[in-house]
């Protein structure tokens, strides 16, 4: 899946090279690939002659103890826009560059654009430098990007990719808020658990009579209790297994197809996740279209980037359907993935030559139903996690008195 911000799994290497340039001048620099054939490839395809070409090598000493700092959306966001500043501010593109790497925090970002600064004033285009480091720019950035310096409108692409990526981080926080206090009241059920499991039922255990035959859920329980204190480390390794066996599977074609069939129709979440997913791709389709890129690009890269396999893959059929002569609400009605209202507005864009606009509004209306969802999601949840938690502790604490209360009743007989 693209995103603003490329996060792919696989551990890109950084190569140093000196190559020769179009213009003949010799040119140095870094440049980021899984192996040695794909940044030969890379520099190929931007027109150079490769001179020297070796890995940057790295002690394993510091290999170990080194923490490579993410670059998140917000400080993409910002770069876009002080370099979208700087630029129509007639700074030139190299010296803005420069002193952007200087005054930021975040070193993986100082580090790649300085380089990318390097890259421009060697005479490698700012598409081309940025192409080097997918961990930060990822396909869609690129693609805008590109279509800035070919069509001389940098600053305005600059600043709409600004505008497009601070929504994209509201619309994501909207989404981690409406799931942040359910994941918290869920830690907090099993921590609660395990430490009664753990440190309570043995001290219970001490207060019931030999030869007292328990309940069976009491029985349970105890069986329970000893199983996580004697035997922690198989639970720890079966977990430990659990999870790398669901992240594989979630990570494949196949689990990223089923998780989204089944999210999408999770309740309260799946309608949030559904609407989510439609404001997303309704923004990107819209800023790439603004961007200047073709409407078969930025409709296959805006499903690529919508954050669900499902849509990508009927995007992408809507595509090809586009280009056997059919409009774009058609198709997109067939998938089924968008409401009556987004076929009627991207129809109605379609024939008025309003579609940026109408898709913008598409999106504005999405978040803000995202927005309104999570506000009244807590207050909803609140109440039914607080009364999950309490069944499953008056659960655990019933069956620790209950063999107390039948030992009391049968001595009073």
């Amino acid at each position: 899946m693209s995103t603003w911000v490329s996060g792919g799994e696989t551990e890109l290497a950084v190569y140093e090279y000196e190559v020769i340039n179009k213009s003949g001048e010799i040119v140095t620099g870094s440049v980021e690939a899984e192996q040695q054939t794909q940044a030969v490839d890379k520099l190929k395809g931007m027109g150079f002659r490769i001179i020297d070409l070796k890995e940057e090598r790295k002690s394993a000493f510091a290999t170990l103890f080194q923490f490579r700092q993410g670059v998140g959306i917000a400080e993409l966001a910002l770069f876009s826009r002080q370099l979208a500043a700087m630029l129509d501010a007639g700074v030139p593109l190299t010296r803005a560059l420069y002193t952007l790497s200087e005054q930021s925090e975040n070193q993986t970002m100082s580090k790649a654009v300085a380089q990318i600064a390097s890259s421009v004033e060697g005479g490698m285009s700012l598409t081309e430098s940025m192409r080097a480091h997918p961990k930060i720019f990822g396909d869609l950035y690129i693609g805008m990007i590109r279509a800035g310096e070919v069509g001389g409108t940098l600053e305005a692409t600059l600043e709409r990719l600004s505008d497009q990526l601070q929504k994209d981080k509201t619309l994501r926080d909207n989404i981690k808020s409406a799931t942040f206090y359910p994941g918290v009241v869920a830690g907090f059920a099993v921590v609660l658990l395990i430490t009664m499991l753990v440190f309570l039922v043995p001290v219970f255990m001490g207060f019931f009579p030999e030869g007292l035959e328990l309940p069976f859920l009491t029985r349970m329980i105890i069986g329970l209790s000893e199983s996580i204190r004697f035997f922690w480390y198989l639970y720890l390794m079966v977990i430990a297994l659990l999870i790398m066996g669901v992240r594989y599977f979630f990570r494949s074609p196949t689990g990223k197809r089923q998780w989204d069939k089944v999210k999408f129709k999770l309740p309260v979440f799946g309608s949030l996740i559904h609407k989510a997913t439609i404001a997303r791709f309704s923004r990107t389709f819209a800023t790439l279209v603004n961007g200047g890129i073709p409407v078969m690009q930025a409709l296959e890269t805006s499903g690529a980037t919508s954050g669900s396999m499902i849509v990508t893959e009927e995007v992408k059929g809507v595509a090809e359907k586009i280009q056997d002569g059919k409009n774009i609400a058609e198709p997109l009605k067939e998938t089924g993935l968008f409401p009556p209202m987004v076929v009627q507005m991207v129809a109605i864009g379609e024939e008025t030559g309003a579609l940026p606009d109408l898709l913008n509004k598409i999106a504005e209306f999405y978040e803000e139903e995202v927005a309104t969802i999570t506000k009244g999601l807590s207050s909803l949840l609140e109440p039914i996690l607080l009364v999950i938690v309490g069944v499953v502790v008056g659960i655990m604490l019933v069956s620790l008195y209950l063999p107390i209360f039948t030992a009391v009743t049968q001595v009073g007989m």
